[in-house]
């Protein structure tokens, strides 16, 4: 099993790290980092977690997650690849003074709101911007990434992601068992899933697993579960022509009236009426949002 704690190798010739990812999929490690990362998904889908945050993703979708705030990408099926534009930077890349400028006030409020997660769909200017970052003189590239972090901190639609600033577990063995925790989770959310069973995972009798749940990922295992279920179902709704129930099975529930229950519970709304929602706006001149 691979540490929680993910390594960032940044370049010799520039004081932060751009990285185009492509892959088959992406797998679910929850992992933190202490570099603030900014991540564009420019192919694929599937469900992002960031700190309590459960949300399903696409092409399009931009996340700025602080520093040491737990996250994770699980692609989704159905696609050849997925690709994203990750850039990893530390708060002080450009000197411990630079966001105590005054002319960078803006850049210093959003690296603050980062350490609850900030995200927004990006339009074509601005993920034209982060790819143009990729090349060119390591002077030139920077100028551009403080200009692309300034347009950032002014963009419409910016939105806090979770409920509080959620840190990594403080222990070796605590990151390790959220690891292991959550990848299996990630699998096998869609299927049959006990309580014990996840216990086992993380060598944890049932009510120190619960415990432990709650103090690690914010809220309890029945909720965590509920909400990967849900996003699931999301996913299916907006790319799929599957019968509710077929929806149902597929993202873990064999009863349709409980899995109508609990997605309007989390979504306030029906599948269908979600469903309805996401035709509408896919509607040629339909306003985003």
């Amino acid at each position: 099993m691979q540490p929680a704690l993910e390594h960032i190798d940044r370049p010799q010739d520039i004081s932060w790290r751009y990285h185009a990812r492509r892959a088959p999929r992406f797998g679910a490690q929850w992992h933190f980092h202490p570099e603030i990362e900014l991540t564009l998904i420019t192919e694929g889908s599937g469900t992002r977690i960031v700190g309590d945050s459960v949300e399903n993703y696409q092409a399009g979708d931009l996340t700025l997650i602080g520093s040491e705030l737990p996250h994770s990408y699980a692609s989704a099926p159905g696609h050849d690849e997925h690709a994203a534009i990750v850039i990893h930077f530390r708060r002080d890349f450009l000197g411990s003074e630079f966001l105590r400028r005054p002319e960078f006030t803006t850049l210093h409020d959003l690296v603050d709101a980062a350490s609850r997660g900030l995200n927004l769909t990006a339009g074509p200017a601005l993920a034209a911007a982060l790819h143009d970052l990729a090349t060119g003189p390591a002077a030139e590239r920077t100028l551009g990434f403080v200009r692309l972090l300034a347009r950032l901190a002014e963009a419409p639609g910016l939105r806090t992601l979770t409920t509080t600033a959620t840190k990594r577990p403080v222990s070796a063995a605590g990151r390790d068992r959220a690891d292991a925790v959550h990848a299996y989770l990630a699998e096998a959310h869609t299927g049959p899933v006990e309580l014990a069973g996840a216990a086992a995972v993380a060598h944890l009798t049932p009510s120190a697993f619960s415990r432990f749940f709650r103090r690690t990922f914010g809220r309890t295992f029945t909720d965590y579960l509920t909400e990967l279920r849900i996003a699931t179902a999301c996913r299916l709704l907006g790319e799929s022509d599957l019968a509710i129930s077929d929806i149902a099975i597929r993202s873990g529930y064999q009863n349709l009236a409980n899995f109508n229950r609990r997605f309007r519970a989390l979504k306030g709304v029906s599948p269908r009426e979600y469903r309805r929602m996401l035709a509408v706006r896919s509607e040629p001149g339909a306003r985003p949002g």
